[in-house]
């Protein structure tokens, strides 16, 4: 029979690894499980369904402008897309962080399918009727994509951005933004010149990389993963080193720009200046960091 009269030192918090631990906050928690994720995806210790329930559950423990305040900042300073999405949809399921949902749900959803993303995490657990806040969010966010983002991410699935227009109720800016709409729902939106597009249409690779630099059609992340394709077809180099210095890296995590230099050497020293330039706002970032 095991002895029970024996001193436990054991009680308190624990690790995953059964170390002893710390009490924290319901809101310092919260912003660990957000700040700290890319959603549903598994981490060493944790799978990526538990952090989303614990997020779920944490929501309606912290105040309602602090959860407000961490999808803002989830989205803009960490550049996360789907976390602050699950936090507005968990501020909707509650009474006392409903009033924020719709100035919140604006200003997160900043690419046009994240208005798709979020009514499929807004319906993960079953179709339901969308909160008057919620469709307030999504009408506000609709006008922010012209056509041709529209164009870009007018995807199948199971919820598409014509949907997502009809159950928002969203009001067009003026006749022009109407007129696409229109388009949108009736499948007619202008092919988007995008790098895919104007590769899968057969035209030569090296002129469409050159056309697509020169008319400034790449967006930063498109230009800094194709880097290898475009060295591999003899793309000038001229229009490469102007196009990384000019780009708009605003939303570009640093790693992207360590991962293009692992497969563009030869343009190791202007990415190294494009991230220092997208990082601007740190004190430090250190010595080269590429050599390290």
């Amino acid at each position: 029979m095991a002895r029970l009269n024996m001193l436990n030192l054991n009680f308190g918090p624990r690790t995953h690894e059964d170390a002893p631990a710390r009490h924290i906050s319901p809101e310092l928690q919260l912003r660990r499980s957000v700040l700290a994720c890319l959603l549903w995806e598994k981490q060493f210790y944790e799978d990526g369904v538990e952090i989303a329930r614990r997020i779920a559950e944490l929501v309606p423990k912290v105040e309602s402008e602090k959860v407000a305040a961490l999808a803002i900042q989830a989205r803009e300073q960490m550049k996360l897309r789907h976390a602050p999405l699950l936090l507005v949809r968990e501020m909707a399921r509650h009474r006392t962080h409903r009033r924020l949902v719709a100035d919140t749900l604006a200003d997160v959803i900043q690419r046009a399918d994240e208005l798709t993303e979020f009514v499929a995490i807004y319906w993960i657990d079953g179709r339901v009727p969308l909160s008057g806040q919620v469709k307030k969010g999504l009408a506000a966010a609709f006008p922010k994509f012209d056509e041709y983002a529209l164009a870009k991410y007018d995807r199948g699935g199971p919820v598409k951005l014509r949907d997502v227009l009809f159950l928002s109720h969203a009001k067009p800016r003026d006749a022009a933004q109407a007129g696409v709409w229109k388009k949108l729902i009736w499948g007619r939106l202008n092919a988007p010149d995008t790098w895919e597009v104007a590769l899968s249409s057969g035209a030569d690779k090296r002129e469409a990389w050159q056309r697509l630099l020169a008319e400034n059609k790449l967006g930063a992340l498109a230009l800094l993963r194709n880097l290898r394709n475009m060295r591999e077809v003899g793309v000038e180099e001229e229009l490469v080193l102007s196009a990384l210095r000019s780009m708009n890296a605003a939303r570009v995590l640093p790693f992207r720009f360590l991962a293009a230099a692992r497969y563009a050497p030869q343009w190791e020293e202007t990415l190294e200046q494009a991230m220092l330039k997208c990082v601007a706002g740190q004190e430090k970032l250190g010595d080269n960091v590429f050599t390290r």
